[in-house]
């Protein structure tokens, strides 16, 4: 082949090879090429095959330019506050997911724990009857200190009436032992508040062992177990 002829030739596919990559780019180009459609500032919707650099993180509509069909909604960029809200929330779900986990295994080693209603409660029973005997304790406690204190108030009156200064050491005496005195009464009232509480958990927990149970008729030896165990309350 001439020399000449050899260099067109070469020119020839130098140009076909260029014009196929360029017909290949463009191709490319317009297959990923995208629309955006977003609302303006006055809230009229606006489309374009550029996104606004400010819009960046604002809620758009994404387009295939050529089918004209939707690809994508991209929500807008959370701000901090928003974000901050959601992760306390994901770490608030993850934290009663574990609360609800382990309660599922205590109410599980519950049900493995007692063969019967009866032996739930005798278990609640202990408790109850010694909560019963720190309520009297108390009780007690707080019936003596306020006659002890009634005691001192008596004299510290008596003192008055007579004409006399009541000395510093008894009023320092009075004063305590009037705060002792309402210290001890606040915990006998929150006592009661669990005493009352201890039953209401008492039947809860018979209810949910009975579900747990899944309804499985107890046996004649249970039955009468159960109907032989002391009343509550």
């Amino acid at each position: 082949m001439p020399a000449r002829t050899k260099h067109h030739t070469l020119r020839l596919l130098a140009v076909a090879t260029l014009m196929s990559l360029a017909a290949t780019a463009g191709a490319q180009a317009t297959k990923t090429k995208k629309l955006y459609c977003w609302n303006d500032s006055t809230g009229h919707k606006v489309c374009g095959d550029a996104l606004p650099a400010e819009l960046a993180g604002s809620s758009r509509t994404e387009f295939n330019s050529t089918s004209g069909m939707r690809t994508g909604e991209i929500a807008r960029a959370m701000t901090p506050e928003e974000r901050a809200a959601a992760e306390k929330a994901a770490a608030d779900a993850a934290a009663q997911a574990e609360i609800d986990a382990a309660r599922a295994r205590r109410e599980m080693a519950m049900v493995e724990s007692y063969a019967t209603e009866a032996d739930l409660r005798k278990a609640f029973q202990e408790r109850i009857d010694l909560l019963e005997e720190t309520l009297k304790a108390s009780e007690l406690s707080v019936v003596g200190l306020r006659a002890s204190l009634v005691g001192l108030l008596r004299q510290a009156g008596d003192l008055e009436l007579a004409g006399k200064s009541v000395p510093f050491n008894a009023r320092t005496n009075i004063a305590a032992q009037h705060t002792e005195l309402r210290r001890r009464e606040r915990i006998y009232a929150q006592q009661k508040i669990e005493r009352a509480q201890l039953d209401e958990e008492l039947a809860s927990v018979l209810q949910r062992y009975r579900d747990l149970k899944d309804g499985v008729r107890p046996t004649a030896a249970e039955a009468a177990a159960t109907a032989a165990a002391p009343p509550q309350g």
